[in-house]
C-alpha cells in the first residue's frame, strides 16, 4: 500500500511540474531581459575613473568581469549574471543560468573557483519545489565546471529569476580583455547564434521539441574554452555573447579604434531559424538593440541578417578575436576541443566611418 501511495504522489508530483511552464510566468527571458543600450549607457553614463591602482578591469570598461590584481601575477575576476527563465523546464533554467555566469570568467581566460546564488521566486504562485530544480541545475553545471556552489541569496519576487555571482583566478599575463584586438585579426564564434529567437518561440508555445533540445545543449555547453584561448598570445581579444547580440558584442570590441568585416554566408546561427522568423518571432530585444547602434553598421539590407546578428543571446559562444601567424596554433586548439567546424567569419579592418561592414 505504501509503495502504491508512493507511486501516485510520484506521478501527482510529475504531473504537476509539467504544469509549470516557467516562460509564462515572466515578462521577459533570459538575457533579452537585459536594459536596452540606450538606457543602460544613460544609467552608467556618470562612470568614475577608479583611484584604486589594484583594479585592473573595472567600471571603467564594458569587460566581462571586474579583475583585481593579488600580486604575484595573480588576478581575482568577479563578475553576477542573472535572469528570467528562457525556457519552460526548472533544472534547465538553472543549467542554463549557471553556464551563462560562468561564461564571464571563461571570457577573461580565467578559471572559475566558486559561486554563489541569486533566487527570486514568486513563492505563492510557483511551487518551491521548482525552485530546488533550478538549484539543481545550477549545481549540476557548477559540477563540471570544477567549483562548488557555496551559498546564495534569495527573496520572494512577483517574477521567477536566477543566476550566479561567480568568482575565479587568472595569471595577469594570461587576463584577455574584449576591446583590445589589432588590425589583421581574424573573428570566430564558439556557439551557433539564435536562442534568443528560441526562447521568444518557447514563450509562444510554438517550438519544436527537437528545435529546444539543440537551444539547450548549445546554451548549456560551458565556454572553458576560454581557458585554454588565454594560453595563446595571439588571442588578442575575447567576450562572450549575450543581450546585445553579435553586432553589439562586436562594437565594444572594435571601440574607437577598430572597424570590423563580416561575411554573413559564415556567421554560425541554427538552421532552423528561418522558420521561426516567417512566423515573425523576434524577441523585443532585438529592435533595441538595433536602435542602439544601427548608425554604425552597413551592409544590413535583408531581414534574415537583421533578425540573427541583433538576436539577444543567453549563454552565447566567445567571440574570438585571433591573429594571422596564431591561427595554427588556434586551429589545433580546436582539433583538440572537438571543435573543428569553427571558422572565420569576418576580420578587424583600420577604422572606417562605420564600425561594422556586413558583406553577402
Amino acid at each position: 500500500m505504501g509503495a502504491v501511495c508512493f507511486l501516485t504522489y510520484l506521478q501527482f508530483y510529475m504531473i504537476s511540474q509539467s504544469q509549470f511552464k516557467l516562460t509564462q510566468y515572466s515578462s521577459k527571458a533570459g538575457c533579452g531581459c537585459k536594459i536596452a543600450p540606450a538606457d543602460l549607457e544613460k544609467i552608467i553614463s556618470e562612470k568614475s575613473e577608479t583611484a584604486y591602482e589594484e583594479l585592473l578591469v573595472g567600471n571603467h570598461s564594458n569587460d566581462d568581469a571586474a579583475v583585481w590584481d593579488l600580486g604575484n601575477g595573480l588576478g581575482v575576476l568577479n563578475t553576477v549574471d542573472f535572469f528570467m527563465p528562457i525556457v519552460d523546464n526548472a533544472y534547465d533554467f538553472g543549467r542554463i543560468a549557471a553556464a551563462n555566469a560562468i561564461s564571464d570568467v571563461y571570457a577573461m581566460g580565467g578559471k572559475p573557483l566558486f559561486a554563489n546564488a541569486l533566487l527570486g521566486w514568486p513563492i505563492e504562485v510557483l511551487p518551491i519545489d521548482l525552485a530546488k530544480e533550478v538549484l539543481k541545475g545550477a549545481r549540476e553545471i557548477c559540477k563540471l565546471a570544477a567549483i562548488p556552489l557555496a551559498g546564495g541569496h534569495s527573496i520572494d519576487s512577483k517574477e521567477p529569476l536566477f543566476g550566479l555571482s561567480v568568482t575565479g583566478s587568472v595569471r595577469t599575463e594570461f587576463l584577455k580583455r574584449n576591446n583590445t584586438p589589432q588590425v589583421g585579426d581574424y573573428l570566430f564564434l564558439s556557439k551557433p547564434l539564435g536562442t534568443g529567437i528560441m526562447g521568444t518561440a518557447i514563450k509562444r508555445g510554438v517550438a519544436k521539441d527537437d528545435h529546444v533540445a539543440l537551444a539547450i545543449e548549445s546554451m548549456c555547453k560551458l565556454n572553458h574554452l576560454g581557458l585554454d584561448l588565454a594560453q595563446i598570445s595571439g588571442v588578442h581579444a575575447l567576450t562572450d555573447i549575450t543581450g546585445f547580440g553579435l553586432l553589439g558584442h562586436l562594437i565594444e570590441m572594435c571601440g574607437s579604434e577598430f572597424s570590423a568585416e563580416l561575411n554573413w554566408d559564415k556567421i554560425p546561427s541554427f538552421d532552423f531559424l528561418n522558420e521561426y522568423l516567417q512566423q515573425n518571432i523576434i524577441p523585443d530585444n532585438t529592435y533595441k538593440n538595433w536602435n542602439a547602434w544601427e548608425n554604425k553598421v552597413d551592409g544590413i539590407s535583408d531581414m534574415l541578417p537583421f533578425q540573427v546578428l541583433n538576436d539577444p543571446q543567453t549563454s552565447g559562444g566567445l567571440l574570438i578575436s585571433v591573429s594571422k601567424d596564431a591561427l595554427h596554433e588556434f586551429e589545433n586548439l580546436l582539433e583538440k576541443q572537438n571543435m573543428p567546424w569553427i571558422q572565420a567569419f569576418g576580420r578587424i579592418i583600420p577604422r572606417k566611418e562605420k564600425v561594422v561592414y556586413l558583406l553577402h
